[in-house]
């Protein structure tokens, strides 16, 4: 674990083995064995000790740190949400090549958004002997977080600000990037605005984007009604029919604010199939800035986020805090916003 006051790894302290495991579950460690590969050989009552024994001392099987004598063995984890967001892909490319610098390999795995799921990569990463790991986002399951507090496993959080976090973050404020998006949107004349959300639940990046729109739009007196929030999956298709269901109001919106790029090509798409004009009749502003917002027509107004730059600085403090047992410091970085096309005054 990390010491309480200069939050360096603890390296000295041995990582619990299966004879632990087996001592405190009052078993041997034939049947932690059983228990762990074969659980249906295994008697209830004995599996529940072995599994309360293996939580509490934060068990996990590490190949790694067994094979190496310096209980290093050059590789990083990295967990993120989905493959198929193309920001995500720029920031592990950034960090990829920064650990290349100091030899080191990384390792790639998804969660699909489920905080079940990404324990259960963390755990796997673990089990491999990574030395360090960058995770998205500050929401996570309470036996994760104990897991990688017990382990003392040096990681830092991307894609969130600091302050919403006690843990090393590299990233950017939401909740403001998403207000200033929505003063854009304001400034141009538009009051009967509509967002289209990713999924909000175990995502406070797309929750922090909610509340910047909400409490812009609550400073100039307007509001989020129910109608107004579509929250649905981050991809192309859900978009479309999102921004569908919107323009098929009897009062449908003259600007849609969209949670990241991806939603709002669809809306778009919905617009042009609708008949609907962009940007005179109707403006659509995505978040991240990716390739995609200057491939779709009429170009997206967007935020720019610093996917390459978390990736870099992401590195840079993994292998520092490995190397020297120095817990790094947070950094805030910029986001900016992009005028482009899509976004347009009221018609």
């Amino acid at each position: 674990m990390t010491g309480p006051a200069t939050g360096k790894p603890d390296r000295s302290r041995r990582p619990p083995t299966l004879e632990d495991v087996a001592r405190a579950a009052g078993v041997s460690t034939a049947t932690v064995s059983r228990s762990l590969n074969a659980p249906e050989r295994v008697r209830a009552e004995t599996r529940m000790a072995v599994e309360a024994a293996v939580r509490d001392l934060g068990y996990t099987p590490n190949f790694g740190g067994q094979a190496l004598a310096s209980n290093r063995t050059n590789t990083i984890g990295a967990i993120i949400p989905t493959m198929e967001n193309a920001i995500f892909a720029r920031a592990l490319q950034a960090l990829q090549e920064t650990l290349t610098e100091s030899r080191v390999t990384l390792l790639v795995a998804t969660s699909h958004y489920d905080p079940a799921r990404e324990e259960a990569q963390i755990r796997a990463l673990i089990a491999r002997g990574v030395d360090g790991l960058a995770l998205i986002g500050s929401q996570r399951t309470a036996a994760a977080d104990a897991l990688l507090e017990t382990r003392g496993i040096p990681f830092v959080i991307l894609w969130s600000a600091p302050s919403e976090t006690p843990h090393p973050a590299i990233g950017f404020d939401n909740a403001k990037a998403a207000a200033q998006l929505t003063a854009q949107v304001l400034a141009r004349g538009h009051r009967r605005i509509a967002m289209i959300s990713g999924p909000l639940a175990h995502n406070d990046r797309a929750q922090a984007r909610l509340a910047g729109v909400r409490e812009t739009l609550c400073a100039t007196g307007l509001e989020l009604a129910p109608g107004d929030l579509r929250e649905c999956p981050y991809t192309l298709a859900d978009g479309e029919a999102a921004a569908a269901a919107l323009l098929g109001r009897a009062e449908p919106p003259t600007a849609i604010i969209c949670g990241n790029d991806v939603l709002a090509a669809g809306a778009l798409r919905a617009a042009r199939r609708l008949g609907v004009d962009v940007p005179g009749a109707l403006s659509v502003t995505g978040f991240d800035d990716i390739e995609l917002a200057t491939a779709v027509h009429p170009p997206l107004a967007t935020i720019r986020v610093p996917h390459r730059g978390m990736g870099e600085a992401a590195g840079a403090c993994l292998m520092d805090w490995i190397d020297s047992g120095r817990r790094p410091v947070s950094r805030l970085l910029p986001t900016e916003f992009v005028a482009r096309e899509s976004l347009g005054p009221v018609g």
